[in-house]
């Protein structure tokens, strides 16, 4: 199939109709038609066939549209790519991105460091998911990117800023007075307890799930969840225990939960990601220099 038979086929598949199809790609019926006829003839067996009056897609065609989707998938972000291109880097801007969990308390205090020393930087901010970063990052949609444990991305660069703990964040009432006076809690402990677990494709999850295999542990999760500062709020709803990294556990309201670093100690590493096809400008440094500092400061 040629582009042109794929841009049609694409119109019918979304519209149901030639004439449908006709206008969202703004082009004649007849043109639709004929291309249609075409990408058919060469194909060897038809695409669609008429039912009360809209095109019915034949099974071949259900079976190619999958691959057609993708195909515009990527078209779309060489759409993008070209677009962050052409409008290249604006004096005086900044794009950040972050995860959530780097979004309440450590993203705030970098902000502030970073205003007294460049007040005239705009800094334009979006909280994503990590693979949401790694892809945006890799367009150049953004300057620079903060998230958890990342894994090696060959269009960008990375640098490790810090690490913090895990931590458990139990509803008041939940936890033993012996386990709160032994300032920590292990596997043992909450295997007995309701746990809020992360996603498995979260990379706390991810590390949560290994380390729970090498102890042989196996937890009973009453749900699951996609984002730090959910289970946190769950937790301080006294839905069940959370497991959070350190960054997440400063936002915890400590007259509603009880917070202990788990043992034994488990890290998670907090990381700046750039795009390598662009040089490290002044201001990202520096907001990196800010971000790292403000990782320090709620210890």
């Amino acid at each position: 199939m040629r582009l042109r038979h794929i841009e049609v086929f694409n119109a019918v598949m979304l519209t149901g109709s030639v004439s449908a199809a006709a206008r969202m790609i703004n082009v004649t019926q007849p043109a639709v038609s004929r291309t249609l006829q075409h990408a058919e003839l060469q194909l060897g067996f038809p695409l669609f066939q008429r039912a009360g009056g809209r095109l019915v897609p034949t099974t071949e065609a259900q079976t190619l549209y999958p691959h057609i989707e993708r195909l515009f998938a990527q078209l779309d972000e060489v759409q993008r790519l070209a677009t962050s291109l052409k409008a290249g880097r604006t004096h005086g801007e900044l794009r950040v991105l972050t995860v959530l969990g780097l979004s309440y308390e450590v993203l705030p205090r970098a902000m502030r460091l970073f205003r007294e020393k460049h007040p005239d930087v705009l800094v334009h901010h979006q909280a994503l998911h990590s693979v949401q970063i790694v892809s945006a990052l890799a367009l150049q949609e953004a300057d620079v990117g903060y998230v958890f444990n990342p894994g090696s991305h060959p269009a960008l660069v990375q640098e490790r800023l810090g690490e913090r703990r895990v931590m458990v964040v139990a509803p008041k009432g939940l936890l033993p007075a012996r386990v709160l006076k032994a300032g920590g809690i292990g596997w043992a402990q909450l295997a007995r307890l309701p746990v809020i677990a992360l996603d498995g494709q979260d990379p706390l999850g991810v590390q949560l799930s290994h380390a729970m295999r090498d102890h042989g542990v196996d937890l009973r999760p009453i749900m699951t969840v996609q984002t730090y500062h959910v289970a946190l709020a769950l937790a301080q709803h006294g839905v069940g225990v959370a497991l959070v990294e350190g960054c997440t556990a400063t936002s915890a309201d400590r007259t509603r939960v009880d917070v202990l670093p788990f043992e034994p100690a488990m890290l998670t590493t907090v990381h700046m990601l750039r795009p390598t096809a662009r040089p490290h400008s002044v201001v990202a440094r520096a907001f990196t220099r800010c971000f790292q500092q403000a990782l320090q400061q709620i210890g």
